[in-house]
């Protein structure tokens, strides 16, 4: 019978015309990824003047909280779903529930229907930020590193992002729907790229396997937890002292899943917690801190400060990803420690009333949250790259909740509005204090972790294997052969001891259909199939 020739898996297949299918994936990742983001940061307090008296203002305030709740339960999901549902799809999927928001956030006037837009803005968000990491996966290199660029330098200019639509707006539903044009252009880009992805050989995606689905749904587990608590303390008014512990309980539940797996997945894992705990919500409140009614720049002060940032950020990860594969053991440390170098330039130099100053801590951190998260993300599987991603957003509630417990024990007795601008810088002081350690603590963490496994490897290491019989003959291409079943005693008695039928004909160029773990997946030589074995035994085994 005649055996197939051994296929490349369908992400690998080739392309006609690639170049297009990686243009479009870029501008789709720096104009979606910014979008997905900018849904994060709860802005309504800023246009809380214009709100109709009839609306309750707190409620209002809570529910349009929704967002960052739906978009770290979305992550895992998306990861799971990817199984069945192509990145492509997804994609537009989460683009058009985001335009969807756009489209009813202008006819909200409820807090049900607050709700439900920033619950959809959401989901469509957590669907973005899966499907680009999986769409640029196994593409050019570049793309992975844009990804990872881009990504820093929206968490690090969320916050401005989202504040910059509010300036001088006449209704308050702007926080609903900041960048209407920018989400039909993004939804625009995704529709022509399905359409390419189509017509160009429908070339696969890499998903996450059975385990790292496990690991995926389990993720969800402590997203809807921390979800939770984070609605609890603002409907409730709870006190400063149990709002930090339970974030500081969280941010350990987070470790602790992240020191679950393989060597190569903690890696990713420990390197999004700490960016998604310290990044955006260090950002955001060096962004409060500088408005100009608390005598900072403005947002018109800061914008090349981000910009200068952003450039650094994505220049950083496209040398790293080019130029430093195999260094993500010492660079993704390296990332870290210059986010806690940021983080400690915080403390000296804002508040600042010259923009250009803040060019130093943005720099910082932006790069190195762009090299931590491309080096962490050279050598992983997508499957462990999904679960980090599902931690790291988990991870940005728990910082913000953290951050909230700060803000409050400063603020508690604030009687003058001096006292109040001194309380909110020695909060972000104290809170940049707080995130340095906080990333130092999970560098340590992750080195020891690493050198206990790799102790543990060298304990359990396996005798070398046997070479085979058949090893270092070369594979020629596949061919017809014949198998004949071994005989019988009947046979025996028949043909008697002298009998012609031979036990197995099979050659090399057949054995990557018996042996997945030999010729078919780039092992050193084929195994000898046992005898008797029919191709059809050994594709099922």
């Amino acid at each position: 019978m005649a055996v197939p020739p051994i296929t490349r898996p369908p992400h690998q297949a080739r392309l006609r015309h690639p170049w297009l299918l990686d243009t479009l994936l870029g501008l789709l990742v720096v104009a979606s990824l910014p979008l997905a983001v900018v849904a994060i940061p709860n802005t309504l307090s800023v246009v809380a003047g214009l709100l109709p008296p009839g609306l309750d203002q707190a409620g209002l305030m809570r529910t349009n909280g929704l967002a960052l709740p739906a978009l770290m339960l979305a992550v895992p999901l998306a990861g799971v779903a990817l199984r069945r549902v192509p990145a492509a799809h997804l994609l537009v999927g989460g683009l058009a529930l985001m335009a969807l928001s756009d489209a009813a956030g202008g006819y909200a006037g409820s807090e049900l229907l607050v709700g439900a837009v920033r619950v959809l803005r959401g989901v469509g968000a957590g669907l973005v930020l899966t499907t680009t990491l999986v769409a640029v996966w196994d593409r050019v290199a570049v793309l992975r590193a844009l990804w990872a660029g881009v990504l820093g330098l929206s968490l690090l200019a969320a916050q401005a992002f989202a504040l910059w639509p509010l300036d001088e707006v006449s209704s308050w539903r702007v926080t609903l729907q900041p960048y209407p044009l920018v989400t039909g252009v993004a939804l625009g880009l995704a529709a022509v790229h399905l359409v390419a992805w189509m017509l160009l050989g429908r070339p696969g995606t890499p998903v996450p396997d059975l385990r790292d689905r496990g690991r995926l749904l389990l993720a969800a587990v402590p997203a809807a937890a921390i979800a939770v608590v984070a609605i609890s303390t603002a409907s409730e008014g709870w006190r400063a002292v149990p709002v930090m512990l339970l974030a500081a309980v969280a941010v350990v539940g987070l470790l602790a899943l992240a020191s679950t797996g393989v060597t190569r997945s903690r890696t990713p894992a420990y390197t999004m917690v700490a960016v998604g705990v310290v990044l955006l919500p260090s950002a955001a409140q060096v962004t409060l801190v500088e408005m100009g009614g608390l005598g900072g720049p403005g947002l018109r002060g800061l914008w090349v400060s981000y910009a200068a940032a952003g450039l650094l950020a994505v220049a950083a990860s496209v040398l790293v990803r080019l130029f430093a594969r195999g260094a993500a053991r010492w660079l993704a440390p390296m990332g870290l420690l210059a986010m806690v170098v940021g983080l400690c330039s915080v403390r000296l130099v804002v508040p600042s009333a010259d923009g250009m100053v803040l060019a130093v801590p943005f720099s910082l951190l932006a790069v190195g949250a762009a090299v931590a998260l491309t080096a962490a993300l050279q050598e992983a599987e997508i499957g462990a790259a999904v679960f980090g991603l599902s931690l790291g957003c988990t991870g940005v509630l728990a910082g913000f909740l953290l951050g909230t417990g700060v803000q409050m024990s400063m603020l508690d007795g604030v009687r003058s509005a001096q006292e109040l601008v001194d309380s909110f810088v020695g909060a972000l002081h104290w809170w940049a204090l707080i995130g340095g350690f906080l990333v130092v603590a999970i560098i340590v963490l992750a080195a020891v972790m690493a050198r206990r496994s790799g102790r543990g490897a060298r304990a359990e290491e396996p005798a070398p294997p046997v070479e085979p019989p058949c090893a270092g003959i070369p594979i020629s291409p596949p061919v017809d052969v014949l198998l004949v079943p071994a005989p019988s005693p009947a046979d025996e008695e028949e043909e008697g001891p002298t009998g012609a039928i031979p036990r197995v004909v099979l050659p090399v160029s057949a054995m990557g259909a018996f042996d997945t773990a030999g010729v078919a997946s780039g092992g050193e030589g084929p195994a000898v199939p046992p005898q008797g074995l029919s191709p059809e035994d050994g594709a099922s085994s």
